[in-house]
């Protein structure tokens, strides 16, 4: 039994394993009927539970269609119905859930409800999202750099906006993975030191860079993700605004990055804030790839869980 918590918490050659899996794993449905099970069917008989007290669309989608896909059965469990937390401790109710399903995935806010449940849960938890990260997001877009450019080791990526949960994922993956990151947003909303200093004690190099057009120099990947969370109150709209406007991602910026360099974005997105609609339906944008490979990665890493 694996648990995925966090992509700093999973052994590069593991990591590594799960990207090749996926790879593999899309490459075998390339021109098949979506909702075909895969001939392998490592699922079959498992019953995966898919807690969400964050809403969600790319996630719950894509890991109801992989388990089912891959011949599991989910059950899908909103915040409003249960008692994780409130009537119950998340320690009781990872045990009780542990005796009637075979895996986890949850979608929550507090790292802290995550690292509980896997403490005490007796099959493999994934972290679907919490306020402090988000590894499924990033595994898919490490694939998704992967299959149109090759390996991400070496590379150039820049973030620019928020460090929020995604830019800190992103810089656990540079650690593991052996890129660069540049974080290119307004003081106020840098990403935690904590994670900028763990990738640079792994070698690789972590800068923080104000102007954003210095920053995008010889930038192989920009990522942006929205400026106002879901959660955020409507007083956040305007001042975070007012903060991240000179870091929005338009043809101007991407102009100083390499020729070829990609954009990626995890969705969903608020256009011609964050980012352009002459970029995100450009030819560099890679969006919607990224988001179908959210799928096949969380695949990998629902067979990694399993020793599948």
């Amino acid at each position: 039994m694996k648990h995925f918590l966090d992509i700093n918490a999973t052994e590069t050659g593991e990591l590594k394993n799960i990207i090749s899996e996926a790879h593999r794993i899309k490459a075998a449905r390339a021109g098949r009927p979506k909702g075909a099970l895969d001939d392998e069917k490592p699922l079959d008989g498992h019953m995966v539970a898919l807690i969400f007290e964050k809403p969600s669309t790319r996630t719950r989608v894509s890991f109801d269609v992989g388990v089912r896909q891959m011949g599991g059965e989910t059950m899908v469990l909103s915040g409003s119905e249960m008692q994780l937390g409130h009537g119950e401790t998340v320690a009781d109710t990872a045990k009780v859930l542990s005796r009637y399903v075979d895996m986890i995935m949850i979608r929550t806010f507090e790292e802290a409800t995550l690292l509980e449940m896997a403490e005490y849960a007796d099959v493999p938890v994934i972290n679907g999202l919490t306020n402090r990260s988000h590894p499924c997001q990033i595994m898919a877009d490490i694939l998704t750099y992967e299959e149109h450019r090759g390996s991400i080791e070496g590379k150039k990526v820049v973030w620019a906006g928020d460090g929020n949960n995604v830019c800190a994922s992103f810089l656990h993956a540079a650690g593991q993975f052996g890129f660069d990151l540049t974080f290119t947003g307004p003081e106020p909303l840098d990403p935690e030191m904590a994670f900028v200093e763990e990738a640079r004690a792994k070698g690789v190099n972590v800068e923080i860079v104000r102007d954003p057009v210095k920053a995008v120099e010889g930038a192989d990947l920009l990522v942006a993700d929205t400026w106002v969370s879901m959660h955020d109150a409507p007083s956040a709209r305007e001042r975070r605004h007012n903060l991240l406007r000179p870091y929005q991602i338009n043809d101007e910026l991407m102009a100083h990055a390499k020729p070829d360099a990609l954009f990626m974005h995890c969705l969903p997105a608020h256009r011609e804030e964050e980012v352009t609609n002459s970029v995100m339906d450009g030819p560099q944008s890679v969006i919607f790839d990224e988001a179908e490979n959210r799928l096949h990665a969380q695949k990998a890493v629902m067979r990694w869980c399993l020793g599948k």
